[in-house]
């Protein structure tokens, strides 16, 4: 090999460095010897509680963090809120599925957590091994992602009202009122999108469209974030349930066990939910949903792929976009990571990139222009 060939040899990636925090010793063995399978990550070190990870962040500089949320000392999410308060940094959750940890993932998603995988409860070792390989993905992923700088507190669950007092915003419509939708917007979502499906809800208006989701999410959580989506926007927001109608008004969510399709009949679009297999590697997948809205393309006002890894939905999306269907993607300074939108686009299925901040403007444009938006009181 001659000199030239080896001066243009690029130098090898330098592995991902992670810090495991949990106080579990289990726990760390376990994580070590899953990421240690990957060549690409590199375990620097393990921290039982948040002040030992404060220290070994000064020492060893890692690229990410895996949490766990109940620690001593100082639970996960007063951690994450220093931290990306101090030294932002990328973060992958990692806890046990209860209620309770549902709602307080979300918050450390809102804090600016970049993605998180459930811990099981029972046979640790043999469910842990199981979720090696989407672990080792959102690690990785999670070292190229967008990291947002001092995270704004995550916003209060709203309680439902008192006999005779100020109704939450979603309640303005009461549910028995709707009408079923003649248009219909749909968004697929993955890494990042719980907070940019917040960030697009809450500054949108009563329209008279209806909204359907699907967002990647385990299925504990799913049903969580409608509720906590729905407590303060505008909309009507619910986790979707076999059949559904899709209402003008509202915005039904997929569960986070079973892909969504959406039907016709008798005129009305109607939610049927799917337990067959995972579709690229994803239950619910968007890519199902698309497909399925491929069948009565001109009620869909809108397709939207919004941050996401993967290509989950994407050539779903050039079969909607074939048909007419106005197709927007999430450009990339503004994804958390830009791989669903990005494959959109890059397949040549998009109609428009823009930045999240403009989705909602796009969205009551293409309203008015239908003339779908809620008569004001």
């Amino acid at each position: 090999m001659s000199m030239n060939s080896l001066a243009r040899t690029p130098a090898p990636a330098r592995p991902i460095r992670v810090l495991i925090v949990d106080d579990s010793l289990l726990i760390q063995r376990l994580l070590t010897r899953i990421l240690s399978q990957d060549p690409a990550l590199e375990v620097v070190g393990v921290a039982a509680d948040p002040y030992e990870a404060r220290e070994k962040i000064k020492q060893l500089n890692p690229d990410v963090l895996t949490l766990d949320i109940e620690m001593p000392r100082m639970d996960g999410i007063q951690f994450l809120r220093n931290l990306m308060r101090l030294r932002p940094m990328p973060v992958v959750m990692v806890s046990s599925l209860t209620h309770r940890n549902a709602q307080v993932t979300l918050d450390a998603l809102a804090l600016g957590a970049v993605d998180f995988v459930t811990k099981p409860q029972f046979n640790v070792v043999e469910e842990m091994e199981a979720y090696a390989g989407d672990l080792i993905r959102k690690v990785k992923m999670a070292a190229r992602a967008k990291i947002r700088g001092p995270a704004e507190e995550p916003a209060a669950e709203a309680a439902p009202p008192e006999p005779g007092g100020r109704a939450r915003p979603g309640d303005e419509r009461p549910a028995a009122r709707l009408t079923p939708a003649d248009k219909i917007i749909a968004i697929g979502s993955s890494t990042g999108g719980t907070e940019a499906l917040k960030a697009i809800f809450t500054a949108l208006p009563a329209l008279r469209m209806g909204f359907v989701i699907t967002q990647h999410i385990p299925p504990a959580f799913s049903r969580s974030f409608a509720q906590r989506l729905d407590s303060i926007c505008a909309l009507h927001v619910k986790e979707a349930e076999e059949g559904d109608v899709v209402h003008a008004g509202q915005v039904l969510i997929a569960p986070g066990s079973h892909h969504l399709r959406l039907e016709k009949g008798a005129g009305q679009l109607r939610c049927r939910l799917d337990d067959s297999a995972p579709v690229n590697c994803h239950k619910p997948s968007v890519e199902v949903m698309f497909d399925s809205l491929g069948q009565f393309p001109h009620q869909v006002a809108l397709a939207i792929m919004l941050t996401g890894m993967g290509d989950d939905g994407a050539d779903a999306m050039g079969r909607l976009h074939e048909k007419g269907v106005r197709t927007i993607a999430q450009d990339e300074a503004s994804s958390v990571v830009w791989g669903m939108p990005g494959q959109a686009v890059r397949r040549g299925h998009v109609d428009q990139v823009a930045p999240l901040e403009e989705m909602p403007r796009l969205i009551t444009e293409a309203a008015r222009r239908l003339g779908l938006l809620a008569a004001t009181h």
